[in-house]
């Protein structure tokens, strides 16, 4: 079986380290030089012939992410590595995954594009904005489900009057996951948007009433939204709103908009790097996620114990 090796990226080095030391090993001796104007130049200081690479690095902008990203695939490959395998806990740019409009790039297909020509044999990620963007790939994409994280969690919370909500239309399905599991029911809070990050108008559809909200989606952005629709289930009788997001991009005003929420809290993962911290925000780690699934692929196992 070929050796097995792990390198990060410059973005995600915080979880890279704690998944290789869930996987049982210590991250891989890499150098991302840079010239003085910004040109990126990674390269590996120890032999990757004939090994199975691993290579960790969320795409969140700025784009350098995704650059370097693309470099230390072709490096790797260049070097003789058997697989290479890009994992992205959050991949950057999936929330363009269609023409919704006229004359607009579907950029999730462009960066599929990218990666798979850069050189990778197979990507590894987490809760894709769109499950479809699986599609855009033709090489094996490994997509992990935060789940398997946030359901222990939301266990141990032991709410009685437990029920979820989707902040959107297009989080229904994710969100009926939750209750189908946890055999509770589930609302919509249907939104207008007026522009990117900013929404016009929300409704709820269905009865909260004297229930513990859980709001279920895979990012928060802005939080504009997410605090939109806490205020408004609360103001129709729920009992208590939290938030449970997968990634946490939290840009813009976002901090401040999730301080003076109504939110009870705001429970993300590590999959991006903290910019701030909050009282009412609480981070898990997809670490130990990560690690098994790359124990699965190494050891050419199934990956369907990951999901609940």
């Amino acid at each position: 079986m070929p050796e097995t090796k792990i390198f990060s990226g410059s973005n995600t080095p915080y979880l890279a380290e704690k998944i290789a030391k869930a996987y049982g090993q210590t991250l891989g001796n890499l150098t991302l030089a840079k010239f003085s104007d910004g040109e990126m130049s990674p390269s590996y200081n120890e032999s990757i012939r004939g090994c199975n690479v691993f290579l960790i690095q969320s795409t969140n902008p700025s784009a350098d992410n995704l650059l370097e990203l693309c470099l230390m695939i072709d490096a790797a490959k260049r070097a003789s590595a058997y697989k290479v395998c890009a994992v992205i806990p959050y991949f950057g740019y999936a929330r363009q995954d269609r023409k919704d409009r006229p004359r607009v790039s579907i950029a999730a297909k462009l960066i599929a594009n990218m990666l798979t020509s850069a050189g990778a044999d197979r990507i590894m990620t987490c809760d894709l904005h769109a499950g479809q963007i699986q599609g855009f790939f033709d090489i094996p994409l490994d997509h992990l489900n935060g789940s398997a994280i946030f359901v222990p969690y939301l266990k141990s919370l032991d709410l009685g009057n437990l029920i979820f909500a989707s902040p959107d239309v297009g989080g229904v399905g994710r969100t009926r996951a939750y209750a189908k599991h946890f055999e509770v029911d589930m609302v919509v809070c249907d939104k207008h948007r007026k522009r990117a990050n900013e929404v016009a108008s929300m409704q709820v559809i269905g009865d909260v009433e004297g229930k513990d909200v859980v709001l279920v989606d895979d990012l928060v952005d802005t939080a504009g939204t997410m605090c939109k629709a806490a205020n408004i289930l609360l103001d129709k009788g729920a009992n208590s709103v939290r938030a449970i997001s997968t990634h946490g991009v939290l840009s813009g005003k976002a901090y401040q908009n999730i301080e003076k929420s109504q939110l009870s809290e705001l429970v993300i993962t590590d999959t991006i790097p903290a910019k701030n911290e909050s009282s009412k925000i609480k981070v898990l780690s997809v670490a130990d996620l990560f690690a098994k699934a790359i124990h699965a692929v190494t050891g050419n196992t199934s990956i369907s114990s990951l999901f609940i």
